[in-house]
């Protein structure tokens, strides 16, 4: 157990803003949490806390978007992610958290080169079963470690176009499902440390508050500035990934 000190009340407190307003449908801003709480603990350590945070948002955001959904998508993703946990709980011990922040991070920067150089085309992709049972699964295995599932979630869903409420409310739906799964592997793994529920207790509040914030903002963003942020925020997430993951592999 921890003593917590002023700093990281403070990291911990965003943390759990970032993760609210990630499941009121703000998009990508949940992949800062585990990385704000990684300046004062392990990645490993941060994740196993904020999972019931991430899983108490969970329970507003797929009331506020238990309308705004695309079943097919969700129908193809949360079977593949739940794979895609399985592997990740498999190889727990072989996978290094540099190595899933390089792989995340490249994904995303390959993804925004890609959509922002005209090379993917303009023309809006359907859901199909090959490219979501792959993400799908990448996403599972890299949202296991490190909460990181957003970028090769937004590799399979932002191609397709879809409105922007249905988009944010199958993504919440989706990671809602996935963060659920997640709990057998991380009690089994221990890193559910009963601990610092404490602190976890003190950080649901934060989220629940940005979760309806989040829903707010959403509803209010005109549609092309919506996807505008989601590729900005993932190429700057991306980066940042890529940079920690290699300097933490030649550190290593």
């Amino acid at each position: 157990m921890f003593v917590p000190d002023l700093g990281f009340a403070l990291a911990a407190g965003l943390a759990a803003f970032f993760v609210g307003m990630s499941k009121g449908g703000v998009p990508m801003i949940g992949s800062l949490a585990v990385p704000t709480m990684a300046l004062f603990m392990s990645p490993v350590v941060a994740a196993g806390l904020l999972l019931p945070v991430y899983v108490v948002s969970d329970m507003f955001g797929v009331w506020a978007y238990r309308r705004d959904f695309s079943g097919r998508n969700l129908a193809i993703l949360i079977p593949a992610a739940t794979l895609g946990i399985g592997i990740g709980w498999a190889t727990a011990s072989l996978v290094t958290d540099a190595m899933v922040m390089l792989i995340v991070g490249v994904i995303g920067l390959a993804f925004c080169l890609i959509r922002w150089l005209g090379g993917a085309g303009r023309e809006a992709r359907p859901a199909d079963l090959p490219r979501g049972l792959f993400w799908g699964a990448v996403s599972g295995f890299t949202s296991f470690v490190s909460h990181g599932g957003a970028p090769p979630y937004q590799m399979y869903v932002v191609p397709q176009r879809l409105p922007k409420m249905v988009y944010a409310g199958t993504t919440t739906l989706a990671f809602a499902a996935i963060n659920a799964i997640k709990l057998i592997p991380y009690a089994a793994l221990g890193q559910l440390n009963p601990a610092n529920l404490t602190v976890t207790a003190a950080l649901i509040p934060v989220a629940v508050a940005a979760t309806f914030a989040g829903v707010w903002l959403t509803r209010r963003l005109p549609e092309a500035l919506f996807y505008k942020l989601v590729m900005g925020a993932l190429f700057l997430i991306s980066l940042k990934l890529t940079y920690d993951g290699a300097v933490g592999l030649i550190g290593g």
